[in-house]
């Protein structure tokens, strides 16, 4: 079985890793799952920004092993970054952590392909449509415009579980309190509809005129996904790699203009938190 290691992103600006021109109203939509419609972030790109980052820390034979060359595939399997926490405006907050059980099985399912031991998942949350679990217990929940009655509080231990994956001590701290499990027809309905779009302009540059107006989609700072890396054959390479990482990364387009920016923490094995951002 390949060694793995289970990477945590917290996003810290807008990100945007674009799936190409759109005939819709949003001209340059985020990249997402064909059959769910989640956003995600494709392997291709987290290995282009892996390697970016890699490239300083560690000699150029070493980098050209892990990623590969054109002749020939590096040691290095990068999947996917996949969404697991999505910030979501809320009357009670600035906003809430929300996930869903198709989200946490899928999770639990990745760390079991890894053989991760740094996070006990526990049982899978039951919600019903229209209603969600909360750390309040009772009451209702405002996500946006749409209302839920707060059917039961949290699984045990879930957010602890959760908070493994994000590298920020305060982010982790609030976590429990912002936590909110939806049931997955609700949640597909945030992960569609709730993401921020941003209105960008060229300007001529003598009369300011508008010369190109588009719109483009973005994963909102405070997004938590994870990814895992394998290697191929007996090497450590995902190890390699995750010793030589920084704390953060710049994944996706519009780094120019300050998106793109993950802080990244490594999930420890046996430890109740990864790695902390310095």
């Amino acid at each position: 079985m390949a060694k793995c290691e289970v990477l945590g992103l917290l996003a810290e600006t807008f990100v945007h890793t674009g799936s190409g021109q759109s005939a819709g109203a949003i001209d340059l939509p985020v990249m997402r799952e064909r059959t769910t419609d989640y956003p995600f972030i494709p392997g291709s790109s987290i290995k282009g920004a892996l390697r970016d980052a890699l490239g300083g820390a560690a000699a150029a034979g070493d980098v050209d092993r892990l990623f590969g060359t054109q002749d020939g595939a590096g040691q290095l399997l990068i999947g996917d970054a996949r969404l697991l926490l999505l910030p979501v405006r809320s009357l009670s907050a600035p906003y809430r952590w929300v996930t869903c059980p198709l989200l946490l099985e899928r999770l639990d399912r990745d760390l079991r392909r890894a053989g991760a031991d740094g996070i006990a998942m526990p049982s899978d949350p039951v919600v019903s449509e229209g209603e969600a679990l909360a750390e309040e217990g009772t009451g209702d929940l405002y996500l946006e415009e749409r209302q839920f009655a707060i059917s039961g509080k949290l699984p045990a231990d879930l957010a602890n579980a959760l908070g493994a994956l994000i590298p920020n001590a305060k982010a982790r701290g609030r976590l429990a309190r912002q936590l909110v499990v939806l049931h997955d027809n609700d949640f597909a309905w945030f992960a569609q509809y709730a993401l921020p779009v941003h209105a960008r302009n060229v300007l001529d540059d003598k009369t300011k005129a508008s010369k190109n107006l588009w719109y483009e989609e973005v994963l909102p700072p405070d997004t938590v996904l994870w990814l895992v890396l394998g290697d191929r054959g007996s090497s450590d390479a995902a190890g390699t790699l995750a010793d030589n990482l920084g704390n953060y990364l710049q994944v996706g387009g519009n780094e120019t203009v300050g998106q793109g920016w993950f802080a990244v923490g490594r999930l420890e094995p046996g430890a109740a938190t990864g790695t902390e951002t310095r």
